[in-house]
């Protein structure tokens, strides 16, 4: 296998325990000389065990495959393997082989299969290890489905708050336009309403001007005629009295008294068209600074509308955000939903497994105290036994120690009367070859 990860090629007996344990029958034979029916059902097996996929989960996701084709009888079975052929391969991936094929499946090789076999034995052992990372991804997942249905319940508050805001601002728009065009009108009547009130400031201004000439001169005027009242009266104290002079002076002084009043009263009269115009002018101001306040609150709207579109496309934004998320969400929901479904599975089959082993070894335990029992019966009689076989072996070996004694000592005996024997004999022998004049050689 090109990968720069090594596995320990597993022997046989390993592979079929360890498929065994899991719950897949296969035998020695299988995997020594593997075929494609036999790999395609252990691989299946392998990816059942690690995320539930099978040929019926995928079923589903075929047939709306096969609903946009025109002849779906015909890649019904190719698709299918395909599909399993992938995900086989994303295992395979996950199990650092980087060159799993679909000749893996169709033409497998026995060396070839049987190292498949190690790493993805080897995988799934590591995967039933990390079952506390397994079970922390379990929490992460339901608190990521909370949070999920916390987005969506935002998500609906939010498109129902959108829907409320724009029916209505549907129904705001003709208000909204009506005051765009009024908006429009006011400021050109406003722009008139300024000209008015540059042109109005500057007669007020000139007005002021002349109403302080006037002022001024009327002082100037009432001033003289107090000089003039004050001298005509001591000049009057001072001359002798002549009627005829003095009805000129008068009548002179009546002329120059109606000029006089004349003078006042055109005054007073431009004093009063003053007043008026400045009234006018006030009220004017007034209006205006209205206008001002109008096109003040109108700017506030504006603004108010302005930041409302904003916070609008704000909305949307994140509308399309939470919607990225949802659909995210979703398939993280999906997903998790199938490695919890798998996962449950796998603990079913386990429990299943961990109970038929807990018989079997109930049974084997049921076994072996029953025979400890009656290996210890028996151990009981052949201690008794051994005890009654020792104390015959000791008296037996009593018995031989006495009867090895009494034999060395009749065998003494019997020697000491060979010797005896033998001398007397040698010296009969001697005592007849001398008598008969033989020559006899001893031994």
């Amino acid at each position: 296998m090109s990968s720069k990860f090594w596995f320990p090629s597993l022997p046989v007996s390993e592979v079929v325990d360890a498929f065994t344990g899991w719950g897949y029958s296969v035998s020695p034979e299988q995997v020594a000389r593997p075929t494609s029916d036999f790999v395609l059902g252990v691989y299946s097996a392998c990816l059942e065990q690690l995320t539930g996929i099978t040929l019926e989960t995928l079923q589903e996701p075929i047939e709306q495959a096969l609903a946009t084709t025109d002849n779906p009888d015909m890649y019904s079975q190719a698709l299918a393997h395909n599909l399993l052929l992938y995900h086989i391969q994303r295992l395979a991936h996950a199990a650092k082989i980087e060159d799993f094929s679909a000749k893996d499946l169709y033409f497998p090789e026995p060396d070839r299969t049987r190292a498949v076999f190690s790493a993805f034995i080897n995988f799934i052992k590591f995967t039933e290890q990390s079952e506390a990372f397994i079970n922390r991804l379990r929490n992460q997942s339901t608190a990521i489905i909370k949070e999920r249905q916390a987005v969506l319940e935002e998500t609906a508050d939010l498109e129902q708050r959108m829907t409320e805001f724009k029916i209505k601002r549907a129904e705001d728009e003709p208000k909204c336009e009506a005051l765009r065009q009024e908006n429009a009108a006011l400021m050109e009547q406003v722009i008139s309403y300024k000209d008015k009130q540059m042109g109005f400031l500057q007669d007020v201004e000139s007005l002021k001007q002349e109403k302080a000439a006037l002022v001024a001169e009327k002082e100037k005027v009432v001033s003289e005629m107090a000089a003039a009242t004050e001298n005509i009266n001591r000049t009057r104290s001072r001359i002798v009295q002549s009627p005829e002079r003095i009805k000129r002076n008068i009548t002179t002084m009546g002329h120059t008294a109606i000029e006089e009043k004349r003078t006042v009263a055109a005054n007073e009269a431009k004093t009063r068209d003053l007043q008026t115009k400045i009234a006018a002018l006030l009220n004017i101001e007034k209006d205006v600074r209205s206008c001002v306040e109008q096109l003040q609150v109108i700017e506030r709207e504006m603004r108010t509308l302005d930041a409302a579109q904003k916070e609008l496309g704000d909305l949307k934004d994140t509308l399309d955000r939470k919607k990225g998320e949802r659909a995210e969400l979703i398939m993280r929901r999906e997903r998790v939903h199938k490695q919890f479904s798998n996962a449950q599975e796998k603990l079913e089959r386990a429990q299943r497994h961990a109970e038929d082993k807990r018989l079997a070894s109930q049974q084997t335990l049921e076994r072996l105290q029953r025979e400890y029992e009656e290996m210890s019966v028996e151990r009981r009689d052949n201690d008794r036994q051994v005890e009654e076989l020792r104390a015959e072996a000791d008296e037996i070996e009593r018995q031989m120690a006495e009867h090895m004694k009494t034999s060395q000592a009749e065998l003494n005996e019997l020697l000491a009367e060979y010797w005896k024997l033998r001398h007397e004999t040698e010296v009969y022998m001697e005592t007849l070859a001398n008598k008969l004049g033989m020559q006899v050689r001893s031994t």
